[in-house]
């Protein structure tokens, strides 16, 4: 059962979406446009979006939601693996009557986004993918080492910052686990058989430089993995690789995200 907020077809609904042991914090905006449904980064939450969702405008129905313990409202879980993020696209869509969105995801959402729309060739309209779900092997055992140092440095401070909702309600070996099985499925030989298999139109947003956690010019080769993508996959394209980081791109470059959208949408069209 959803919580509604309004009962009014086709209009703005926010409300709470069981699935599994827990329920997660959705936000409609209703409307006759197409579906996009945004993916969150790996601990981010749907207030992300808010430009791009304002770039695009009421001709499109947008679909935000906050993933297992992140945001203000969702609820913690026993499972905060891959799949379930994986399952719960298919569960917000199906609480909201939704068969067929485009999906539109940054970061660890740009690998949902990938997964779900290899899965749903049927259902998916196309996907955006903002600086993320590049092919590349950057997991070896010294940057396992350095992403569970990192979360406990980082643990100190988190709960601080959890009724704000800026920080998600996971203890810091969760967090680094999830970062762990992250680098696990972006290798090249797990996530790029995943991107050979899709059949929709996909865009990619690419930022320039750094995040957290990386040294040097270690995410620029990640994104350089894409190279070989594009040229097997023609349904596959870059769309833009704009100047902002990684952690400022949908802030800075929101409008090259809508623009994305838009191409990936117009793609769709013509390729049915």
């Amino acid at each position: 059962m959803t919580n509604d907020s309004t009962s009014a077809v086709g209009s703005r609904w926010t409300g709470m979406v069981p699935v599994d042991d827990t329920a997660l914090a959705v936000t409609d905006t209703g409307g006759s446009g197409t579906p996009v449904l945004y993916l969150n980064g790996q601990f981010a939450t749907q207030g992300y979006w808010q430009r791009v969702v304002a770039e695009l405008g009421p001709d499109w129905r947008h679909i935000t939601y906050d993933e297992r313990a992140r945001g203000r409202k969702s609820g913690r879980s026993a499972d905060y693996s891959f799949e379930a993020a994986v399952r719960d696209v298919d569960a917000v869509l199906a609480a909201r009557g939704v068969e067929r969105a485009l999906v539109v995801g940054w970061s660890y959402g740009a690998v949902v986004g990938a997964h779900w729309a290899a899965r749903n060739p049927e259902r998916a309209l196309g996907a955006v993918l903002v600086d993320g779900a590049a092919p590349y092997d950057w997991l070896d055992e010294a940057m396992e080492q350095r992403i569970r140092k990192l979360f406990r440095r980082m643990g100190w401070f988190m709960p601080l910052l959890r009724p704000t909702g800026l920080t998600p309600r996971m203890n810091p070996a969760q967090m680094a686990e999830s970062n762990i099985e992250l680098g696990r499925l972006s290798r090249e030989r797990e996530l790029g058989p995943v991107l050979d298999r899709i059949r929709v139109p996909v865009r990619y947003v690419l930022a320039s430089g750094t995040s957290l956690g990386s040294k040097g010019d270690e995410q620029e080769e990640i994104r350089a993995g894409l190279d070989q993508v594009f040229d097997r996959n023609p349904d596959i394209r870059l769309s833009a690789k704009v100047a902002s980081n990684h952690g400022a791109i949908l802030k800075k470059d929101f409008r090259a995200v809508a623009d994305a959208v838009r191409e990936a949408a117009a793609a769709d069209r013509t390729k049915r």
